[in-house]
């Protein structure tokens, strides 16, 4: 389980570590970010992994389909 740092919004911690996969390749560009699998992983709520997937879709990072889900997007 990931160790949060208790001094930091989760949410501002898991957006850290997604940015860190996308920029490593680790998720592809059109890879599904899972948000039930984020929820598992770190051991929160779906609201929390909204809210880390909402401030890397402002960067541009990500685009998220209704109904889909969200996909790392090409640079």
């Amino acid at each position: 389980m990931f160790e949060f740092d208790p001094t930091r919004p989760k949410w501002h911690q898991i957006a850290e570590v997604l940015r860190a996969r996308i920029a490593s390749g680790e998720y592809p560009v059109r890879g599904l970010i899972s948000e039930v699998k984020l929820e598992q992983e770190f051991g929160v709520s779906r609201v929390t992994v909204r809210k880390a997937t909402a401030a890397l879709r402002e960067e541009g990072l990500i685009i998220t389909t209704r109904g889909m889900g969200s996909f790392v997007k090409e640079r």
